[in-house]
């Protein structure tokens, strides 16, 4: 999920950052109330690169002049997006600009740091100078200065950089982002460094974590106009029914504690699967009712989830817990034709139809998909705790196999899916 930017200055204002006083402009009339004193830069806020060049970012003097380009830029699409949201910004005359970045490496599986002593718009010129140094083990200081000194900085310049790539750092740490992107950062004749643009891009699949990221969310869909209900879809995991997570998705995560279904959903996501709901059925839910037990909320997390005929494959990953393995296996051994069933014909995945008379344990034995009237989707599950062998044999007997290792559950899951 990509911030647009005056969401990106509102997280670095937060951790310490310096960004130049700004106001968010809905429509032209908005700058009659301008509390920012001119001269002012007005920017388009769509999340591609290039605005300057596209004609979406200009300087104005005075109101009549601000409101004019406003209008302007509202009606200027920058690679087929029409801005929804201006932002107002002070301008600040540079002396310098550099280029810096936190990344997430996926080959590498470590955060980087970037850093060009060229930065703006010239993107050629900011690629042919850029610098990177990989975060090996716990982050200290002595990356950031080992960045500036890279860069070629000297005196004051190194303090103050490496102060605003720590703060970058432990910003894309605390919020589990993929991307935090200052482009360019201003030094001024005294010395003083300012984020002049800023850009964020958020894991989706840490979202669920993040509550005031979500909130940003909501505003960057409502901004778009998008017609889903985001509150829905990017839902917080309190409640008791499932959380939808993508329209398109197909896969019902259902796990007992929030770090575990994020992990979880962290690794679907990464070997390419497409999750359709998540349900936390942990102790620490809320909207379940006094004295439930965990085997309770099961039930009726699967009875919701059955409801949507769009789910293909339910991955189960519990762990530990006072509720044996056994019990668990009962109540998903309600949502699974029974052994020996016949059920009537329907389309399998290779398109033929349900030979007549033959059980659904024979059809999973051959490796064929079935799916009868009701609604059966795969189940894929992971548990661990007392009762486990116990819970190994019930299962066998519905087609449906218990798996030690997360990492195998998902692959398993996912190629199901698909």
């Amino acid at each position: 999920m990509d911030l647009l930017e005056y969401q990106a200055k509102e997280l670095f204002r937060e951790i310490g950052i310096p960004v130049l006083p700004s106001q968010r402009i809905d429509r032209p009339s908005d700058l009659k109330d301008l509390k920012i004193p001119y001269p002012v830069v007005l920017k388009s806020q769509v999340p591609k690169g290039n605005r300057g060049r596209a004609g979406g970012i200009k300087f104005v003097e005075n109101t009549i002049d601000a409101i004019a380009a406003a209008q302007t830029i509202f009606q200027l699409p920058i690679r087929g997006e029409y801005p929804k949201v201006l932002l107002a910004e002070a301008r600040y005359n540079a002396t310098q600009e550099f280029y810096l970045a936190v990344a997430l490496d996926y080959t590498l599986c470590r955060p980087v740091l970037l850093g060009s002593p060229q930065g703006g718009m010239d993107s050629d010129a900011v690629q042919e100078k850029m610098q990177q140094v990989i975060v090996e083990g716990e982050f200290s200081p002595f990356y950031a200065r080992r960045l500036a000194l890279k860069m070629g900085l000297q005196g004051q310049l190194i303090s103050a950089v490496s102060t605003i790539v720590e703060a970058m750092y432990k910003l894309f740490i605390q919020k589990d982002l993929d991307l935090v992107e200052i482009n360019p950062l201003g030094v001024s004749l005294a010395g003083e460094v300012m984020a002049l643009d800023g850009k964020v891009i958020a894991n989706d699949a840490a979202l669920g974590r993040h509550r005031e990221l979500v909130i940003l969310a909501k505003q960057r869909e409502k901004e778009k106009g998008d017609e889903r209900d985001l509150a829905k879809d990017l839902s917080m995991c309190y409640n008791s029914r499932p959380q939808v997570l993508e329209a398109g998705g197909n896969i019902a995560v259902v796990c007992n504690g929030n770090g575990l279904g994020m992990v979880t959903l962290d690794l679907v996501y990464q070997g390419g699967g497409k999750p359709a709901s998540y349900l936390n059925i942990g102790e620490e839910m809320t909207g379940m009712g006094t004295g439930t037990t965990l085997c309770d909320r099961l039930e009726r997390g699967l009875g919701l989830l059955s409801e949507n005929r769009g789910i293909k494959v339910v991955l189960v990953n519990i762990l530990g817990g006072a509720t044996s393995c056994d019990g668990v296996a009962g109540i998903i051994a309600k949502y699974l034709p029974p052994s020996g069933e016949t059920v009537p014909a329907v389309n399998s995945t290779s398109g033929s139809r349900r030979r007549s008379g033959v059980s659904v344990t024979q059809e999973v034995a051959a490796g064929v998909e079935v799916r009868s009237q009701t609604h059966y989707p795969h189940f894929v599950v992971r548990l661990a705790g007392s009762y486990l062998l116990a819970a190994r044999e019930r299962l066998a007997g519905l087609g449906v196999s218990v798996v030690d290792k997360l990492d195998e559950a998902v692959s398993k899951a996912v190629s199901l899916a698909k």
